[in-house]
């Protein structure tokens, strides 16, 4: 599928591994609903790329939200005349505690809550929304495709780390939806992709201490470095135009497999 004259919903697309994916759509020709809580930054981001984006106040935490953030944003390609092409649901946070801490207490409840909700229930209730939409697109030829489903995993899906018991929870059930969701969307002509990265440069990791930074990064096989936002959106690129990409989940991660702990 081509990106050009087509329109992306990107949430958590005002920072991060999202605002690198608006950057690549709008580079490429597409336009990108840029979704997010932080309304100043995102508002100044969508400015900066012109008519191309356009930025929507949406907390995935709340369904109102979502749902008020998807009709903004079909509404816009209404006024544009750009197809919508896809959801990419990026939004994501992580909340790191052990099952019990130093004095044998369980950890909270809320927090695990929380993780989940924003990571899988937010990710779901954004690509469910838009779903409903993306199906009633006329389907393009030659193989009668719609459009595409991105979703954010991590590679602590499949090897976390000592304190991610929740965030591990919530991306391994973002993989683990991949394929029964493509199964479900094939009869519409629209493909599921899951890209799992490891250590990127993202709002989420500037906050890691230096020595926590440095056992990550010595974990990494090739190249032993953060990945750059640009390498993540430059593979789901890749997965948007790649019609062959479908139910699949692919690791990004410089053949890293995260340690137990630091």
């Amino acid at each position: 599928m081509r990106i050009q004259d087509r329109t992306f919903l990107v949430s958590g697309g005002a920072s991060g591994l999202g605002r690198a994916c608006v950057e690549e759509i709008c580079s490429n020709g597409g336009y990108a609903a840029v979704l997010d809580m932080n309304e100043e930054l995102g508002r100044e981001f969508a400015l900066e790329l012109g008519g191309s984006a356009r930025f929507f106040l949406c907390d995935v935490l709340d369904t109102d939200s979502v749902a008020k953030a998807v009709q903004g944003a079909v509404a816009w390609v209404g006024e544009t005349g750009k197809t919508l092409g896809g959801v990419i649901p990026a939004a994501g946070v992580s909340t790191p505690a052990t099952m019990l801490d130093r004095d044998g207490k369980a950890f909270s409840l809320d927090d695990f809550d929380f993780v989940l909700n924003v990571n899988l229930r937010g990710t779901i209730d954004l690509v469910r929304q838009t779903l409903e939409h993306l199906a009633q697109v006329p389907a393009g030829a030659p193989d009668g495709e719609r459009g595409i489903v991105v979703m954010v995993a991590s590679s602590a899906a499949f090897d976390g780390q000592k304190g991610q018991v929740s965030y591990a929870a919530s991306k391994g059930a973002v993989t683990a939806m991949t394929l029964p969701m493509a199964r479900d969307l094939a009869r519409y002509g629209i493909r599921v992709v899951t890209v799992a990265p490891s250590l990127f440069e993202s709002r989420m990791t500037s906050m890691m201490s230096a020595k926590v930074r440095k056992s990550l990064e010595g974990a990494m096989e090739f190249p032993r470095r953060a990945g750059q936002p640009r390498e993540f959106a430059q593979l789901v690129r890749q997965a948007i135009e790649n019609v062959m990409l479908n139910g699949t989940v692919i690791r990004l991660d410089g053949a890293m497999r995260m340690p137990s702990k630091m």
